[in-house]
């Protein structure tokens, strides 16, 4: 046999008594040689623990669209989390998992009680049967609960809804001074507690008459302003599904799954509208099932009071014989009794024909047209919103259509407005200008480029150009619409704007009414007169509807400013687009020399006018700051702005003129303002 360590296990000679130990020690010892654990109060402590810890986070607040909303980043929902805790055991906080759960299971029992209540307490006359027994002990003892559960739960603030009370003798002040009186008295069991102190004091008969006029309190128990404060708990939480799954079409319309099919053979756009549609359609489902419901109630109540009344010949169930007709039967006409008097179409079968049945009719007829003409109040609106902006454009257009009745315009003008307003628009209004500034900055950006990726994909001079440039343009486009025939530039004025053509197609004419070329998607014009600062060369009229993106001058300069490369490449276009119509190409390349010229000029000038007032303070004129303020001046790029002159005064150790020459800066005098600028632009 082979041992552990090559040694046999030793023997205990002492007796049974030192037999006993090493058995214990043996014991105590696993298979691998490590102490076994013991199964004690400790482990059964730690499961405890455990379970515990399970259950406090059912009761935490969990991270979910609904708690994100509310506390609005994950680090507030952290500090929530541990507030929680910190208020002691078992206080539930209203965004967490098990109230979720616990609120959906109270309104599937609630609406249940609200439908079978008034059926069982109007149609039956057993209270005493198995199912019916059970059926009111389970409400009861959930509505029981939920009393306790209200208690444990936090509860949000109205006018601070990110502040959750979780101190639970605030928790129980509140609840205390609102629903908890209504609560207790709508779930305790008063019906089964009269019948069970009663038990010895009559027979089935009698127990039979306490059970039908305990009925009524039943019904006063369904019309608890509790349960409709459940049914206004569950519009909420109806509302709190639809923002969030409008928050998650975005990643419905990206899906791989089975909806991205629909998407691709709907497209994307129907595809919203229809989630859009059903959102409207739900809340108007809501609405009609809200009407059922009182419906319901109404037709209960016309067999309800008939039938505590002992059916009297002149009421209605007396005369459709319906005494002993079946239950469903008694509902169905009751039903249509009660929803002809809602829907003002009638007495049913037969008018009324007693006292009561007058006032019931009148009672139906008033919650029916209340009901109804809530109905169409909301459905209407939800119908208007569901295409706000086309709306907004009827009513636009109806503003227009005033305002050119009220100016008496003739009926050509008036048909070229309208034309435009619906090429412009195309049927839906936005105020653009307004949603865009309420977002940020970035996002914004992101919006721009967005709508002008087509522009950006057309134009072949933003498709080699630096991206940051393509994006400081592109954001500060505006979008303008043209009819056929509108002159967009006309020859002669002063340049303003530039204008890229997203979709049309434009006419470039000459003075004499020839047309030169014709421009469409993905051209530009009107940049010529921006560079040279000059009057528009040419016209251009809009051969057919053009959407274009016009850049002011003042965005126009200071982009290029940032970016001289893109000015030198814009430049040379214009020249050659100069050279194509028969004007002077020269006028773009010599527009960045006069800019330095003047500054020069100008400079110089400023310089002149402080040697004169010095020399009109006493101090003695020199050139010597001429010299000094003109050697610091760039050097003109083209002296040919610059023709040879006569100066007004000369200094006696310098030429008294000024010439193209290397002794450009060696001018020993400065003539006026008007005489400098009268000579550059004679030249």
């Amino acid at each position: 046999m082979n041992f552990k360590d090559g040694k046999p296990p030793s023997s205990n000679t002492k007796g049974g008594s030192g037999g006993g130990e090493n058995q214990g020690e043996k014991d105590d010892v696993s298979l691998y040689g490590t102490p076994k654990e013991e199964i004690g109060p400790g482990i059964s402590e730690a499961k405890a623990g455990f379970m515990r810890n399970q259950l406090e986070a059912l009761f935490q607040p969990s991270d979910n669209k609904l708690a994100m909303k509310l506390f609005g980043s994950k680090k507030a929902l952290m500090k929530e989390r541990i507030r929680q805790k910190a208020a002691g055991h078992w206080i539930i906080h209203p965004c967490s998992k098990f109230r979720f759960y616990w609120d959906l299971l109270m309104l599937l029992v609630l609406v249940t009680n609200l439908i079978v209540l008034p059926v069982a307490i109007s149609f039956f006359n057993d209270d005493l049967s198995a199912r019916w027994i059970a059926f009111n002990c389970l409400s009861d003892t959930l509505f029981l609960l939920d009393i306790v559960v209200n208690f444990r739960t936090g509860i949000m603030q109205q006018d601070n809804s990110e502040q959750v009370i979780l101190d639970p003798k605030e928790i129980a002040r509140t609840y205390i001074r609102t629903w908890f009186f209504l609560d207790l008295l709508s779930s305790i069991p008063f019906d089964y507690i009269f019948l069970i102190f009663n038990q010895g004091y009559g027979d089935n008969y009698q127990l039979l008459h306490a059970g039908r006029a305990l009925r009524i309190l039943r019904f006063a128990k369904m019309l608890s302003l509790l349960r409709l404060l459940r049914l206004s708990r569950l519009v909420r939480y109806v509302s709190q599904w639809e923002e969030v799954y409008m928050h998650n079409l975005a990643s419905l319309t990206q899906s791989t799954g089975p909806l991205s099919y629909l998407f691709e053979f709907c497209g994307e756009s129907f595809a919203l509208k229809f989630f859009n549609m059903a959102g409207v359609f739900m809340k108007i489902f809501n609405l009609i099932c809200m009407m059922l419901l009182i419906g319901h109630w109404s037709g209960c109540l016309q067999f309800l009071v008939p039938m505590l009344q002992g059916f009297p010949p002149n009421s209605w169930v007396a005369i459709n014989e319906l005494e002993t007709a079946h239950w469903f039967n008694q509902y169905s006409w009751a039903l249509f009794k009660a929803m002809s008097h809602m829907l003002c179409i009638g007495y049913g079968r037969f008018p009324p024909q007693s006292l009561t049945d007058m006032w019931l009719t009148l009672l139906s007829m008033i919650s029916g047209a209340t009901c109804y003409a809530l109905f169409l109040g909301h459905t209407t609106n939800l119908i208007q919103s569901l295409d706000s902006s086309r709306r907004q454009y009827r009513e636009k257009l109806k503003q227009v259509e005033e305002y050119m009745a009220y100016r008496k315009l003739h009926r050509e003008l008036r048909t070229r407005i309208t034309d435009y307003f619906e090429h412009r628009y195309q049927g839906k209004f936005f105020d653009e200008e307004m949603i865009l500034g309420e977002l940020s900055e970035r996002l914004r950006e992101d919006v721009i480029n967005y709508n002008c990726r087509s522009l950006v994909a057309s134009v072949p001079f933003f498709a080699n150009a630096d991206p940051n440039f393509v994006n400081d343009v592109v954001t500060k486009l505006k979008y303008e619409v043209f009819q056929p025939g509108d002159v967009i530039i006309k020859e002669g004025t002063l340049g303003t704007k530039m204008y890229f053509i997203q979709e049309g197609i434009v006419d470039i004419v000459m003075g004499n009414g020839e047309v030169a070329t014709s421009l469409s998607d993905g051209s530009y014009f009107g940049e010529i007169c921006l560079l040279t600062n000059a009057r528009r060369v040419a016209s251009v009229r809009a051969e057919t509807y053009c959407n274009l993106f016009s850049l002011s001058v003042e965005h126009f300069n200071a982009v290029l400013d940032l970016y001289p490369l893109m000015r030198r490449t814009m430049e040379s276009i214009a020249a050659e687009r100069l050279n194509k119509i028969g004007k002077n190409p020269s006028l773009v390349s010599n527009r960045e020399d006069l800019q330095t010229d003047l500054k020069t000029v100008s400079l110089l000038l400023q310089s002149a006018q402080s040697d004169s007032d010095d020399s009109n303070k006493g101090a003695p004129l020199t050139m010597g700051g001429h010299l000094s303020v003109a050697r610091g001046m760039p050097r003109p790029k083209s002296e040919s702005c610059f023709p040879r002159m006569d100066l007004g005064f000369q200094d006696s150790s310098a030429p008294g003129s000024m010439h193209r020459s290397e002794t450009f800066y060696q001018a020993t005098s400065l003539p006026n303002t008007e005489q400098v600028f009268q000579s550059m632009f004679q030249a």
